[in-house]
């Protein structure tokens, strides 16, 4: 579907996040490109799965990847978490991907985003445009549930995936950022996952974790009310569950 655009633009650099939509980019380019390096960017703002998974899935696909270290909270502008922090973030990051493939002699750079991702709940595409980053996925009308569908004919472990925000997105705007907050709901997440919940999401608030489940999984937090307190009140001063559930 896509050897079209790697014909046209053979040599890429694919900012790399393990996700869904990034993995298929990958492999898409690992058939038709002729030169392919990701570029996966480590910040505190991603869980180590996603590098982990970003690992499996370049070696599968014998595709070269490169890790970059980003301390983005060095960053004040960031650190403060204003509503613009997803641009920001983004600039910087991407910045950093083009200066490493410009040293790479890589060339076009390229990112997952898709048809369904809207500019105007994502701030950070705004800064992909303004550094000429090209989303072959959503120039071709592909959504995200065709990507899922097609990753999963491809047989790559990440078709069904649950989406992974970054974990700055648990904490509100305007509260300032730090490691330490950030690892907190790092490990936290990690821990509800190791009890068998999946897409939801734990909210920082001001020391405290606010869990958002999908409905269907609220009997099942009930039923584990006991081994989630275990598991998260070393870290948190409460821990609630937001009965209006996650979609």
């Amino acid at each position: 579907m896509l050897k079209s655009f790697f014909e046209e633009n053979p040599s890429v650099a694919i900012a790399f996040s393990g996700g869904v939509d990034s993995a298929y980019l990958l492999y898409e380019a690992s058939k038709y490109a002729r030169n392919v390096t990701a570029y996966f960017v480590k910040t505190v703002f991603q869980p180590w799965f996603e590098q982990e998974d970003a690992k499996r899935l370049a070696g599968g696909l014998g595709v070269k990847m490169k890790i970059i270290e980003l301390d983005v909270l060095a960053d004040e502008a960031i650190k403060a978490n204003p509503a613009r922090r997803c641009y920001l973030c983004k600039k910087r990051i991407f910045t950093r991907i083009a200066e490493c493939a410009r040293e790479d002699g890589c060339g076009v750079i390229l990112d997952g985003s898709n048809l369904d991702d809207d500019p105007a709940q994502r701030p950070g595409m705004k800064a992909l445009e303004e550094l000429n980053v090209r989303s072959p996925l959503r120039e071709a009308g592909l959504t995200k549930a065709e990507i899922r569908r097609l990753s999963h004919e491809a047989g790559l472990f990440t078709w069904d995936k649950p989406s992974y925000s970054c974990l700055a997105t648990r904490v509100p705007t305007g509260c300032e950022l730090d490691s330490g907050m950030l690892e907190k709901i790092e490990r936290g997440e990690l821990a509800l996952m190791g009890l068998g919940f999946k897409n939801f999401r734990l909210r920082w608030r001001d020391g405290a974790a606010k869990l958002e489940m999908t409905e269907s999984q609220m009997p099942m937090a009930l039923e584990k009310r006991n081994e989630i307190l275990s598991a998260l009140s070393g870290e948190f001063s409460e821990i609630s569950l937001d009965l209006k559930g996650r979609e």
